[in-house]
């Protein structure tokens, strides 16, 4: 990558840290002080503390913006960052706070309507990091990262939460959000409703995966246009052609 991607690419990804630390730092503080949970009116009164952690754990929107959170970090350590796990992390975080955001944003917003700092916190974690990570991975990369294998191991974190969900749901009578509430609309509903997501999820993997193939950034980019400078100027420089 040339120094002026790696400036941007860092000044980005530490916007993108510092949005994330403060909304996860201000959903804590709202956990510890009690403050209502914004799906549910639960209190840490009414429910407790540590019950009210694992919940607000087990949300997806808590998950990937903790992915986002540790990819941030390593990208404003090292922009060009490459690694097996690595690979598998970038995926995830990148899929899952899109479909954070879309959810939230078609689904979501009708069942929730938070106030004061939870407002602020559902700002960072719900609009902010999903459109900066997302437009930060378009505009700056790195990428071609996404191969065959990376996919396959992406896909055992959203196949381990549904499994999570469901289970757990089952056995203390509690979902992270009403789409997935078994209790409230029956298991054939909520599973329906995880399909319909798992389609879209679908969708945004197959586009994700399409432009890390076809718009390489940064170093990669940069190297597809020195070799088409160099057999241009093979083509036509007359040293190369009376050889």
């Amino acid at each position: 990558m040339s120094p002026g991607a790696v400036r941007w690419s860092r000044a980005w990804h530490a916007v993108i840290l510092v949005d994330v630390l403060i909304a996860l730092g201000l959903q804590l503080w709202l956990v510890f002080t009690g403050g209502p949970d914004p799906n549910t009116g639960d209190t840490a009164a009414s429910v407790g503390i540590g019950t009210r952690l694992i919940q607000t754990i087990s949300f997806f929107t808590i998950q990937s913006n903790l992915l986002v959170l540790a990819v941030a970090i390593g990208l404003v350590l090292d922009p060009a960052r490459d690694g097996r796990f690595w690979r598998v992390l970038r995926l995830d975080a990148l899929l899952g706070i899109v479909i954070t955001g879309l959810v939230f944003d078609t689904i979501l917003i009708h069942y929730v309507h938070p106030s004061g700092w939870q407002l602020v916190a559902t700002i960072g974690l719900h609009y902010l990091a999903p459109w900066l990570t997302l437009l930060g991975w378009l505009l700056l990369g790195p990428r071609p990262r996404f191969d065959r294998a990376t996919l396959v191991w992406s896909l055992l974190w959203p196949a381990a939460w549904i499994a999570y969900t469901f289970i757990r749901g089952a056995v203390v009578d509690w979902y992270p959000y009403p789409f997935l509430d078994v209790q409230e609309i029956g298991l054939g509903a909520a599973i329906r409703n995880t399909g319909i997501v798992l389609v879209v999820a679908g969708v945004v993997l197959a586009i994700l995966l399409l432009i890390d193939r076809r718009w390489p950034t940064g170093q990669s980019r940069w190297r597809a246009h020195q070799r088409s400078v160099d057999s241009t100027t093979s083509a036509v420089d007359p040293r190369t052609t009376n050889r």
